[in-house]
């Protein structure tokens, strides 16, 4: 494949990558541990993720369980997750943190799921600029030489790999909100 090409598609493959990770940080009334990625906890002067610091696990389909390795922590862990907008109330037995997930309303259900769809928006829209860059440098390449037919090729096989893309985020939201909406 054309590194003129390669080079755009990665951008879009890494917008879809980003998409999803994003994704997976919204709750859909099952625990999934996840969510906590992008907590941190004070550890000896330096903010560490959770999973560098605990065992987590999901015994139940709605609670998410954290066993710090050190009961110190245990403080720091519910304040950091108390701290956070994820909207949850740890309760701890000196040991083992449980994170229990309430069952979703009806309402907050599709505002979520309209949240998923204004992220899935903001992702195709990035997909979009990414194939207007490529575009835009494909029209430079006539002062260097390059014939109007394979400019005209590039643009084509850009168009195609953008159309792939936004399919990909399309069934990425699609997928998301039938996980949210599921009782």
């Amino acid at each position: 494949m054309d590194e003129r090409i390669q080079k755009y598609e990665d951008k879009m493959q890494k917008t879809l990558s980003g998409f999803e990770a994003e994704l997976m940080t919204i709750r859909a009334g099952r625990a999934n541990p996840h969510i906590l990625d992008k907590l941190t906890v004070d550890y000896y002067g330096t903010p560490t993720p959770f999973q560098q610091v605990a065992n987590i696990t999901v015994p139940e389909a709605r609670m998410i369980q954290i066993q710090p390795w050190e009961p110190a922590l245990i403080k720091k862990i519910e304040k950091a997750i108390l701290a956070s907008d994820l909207g949850l109330n740890p309760s701890n037995d000196g040991k083992i943190i449980r994170l229990v997930f309430p069952e979703l309303t009806e309402e907050r259900r599709k505002e979520l799921v309209k949240d998923v769809k204004k992220r899935g928006e903001a992702a195709k829209v990035a997909v979009r600029n990414i194939r207007r860059d490529a575009n835009d440098s494909y029209k430079k390449l006539d002062k260097q030489g390059v014939s109007e037919d394979e400019i005209k090729e590039l643009g084509e096989e850009i168009q195609k790999k953008t159309d792939k893309y936004i399919k990909d985020i399309d069934a990425v939201v699609e997928k998301k909100s039938k996980e949210i909406m599921t009782v």
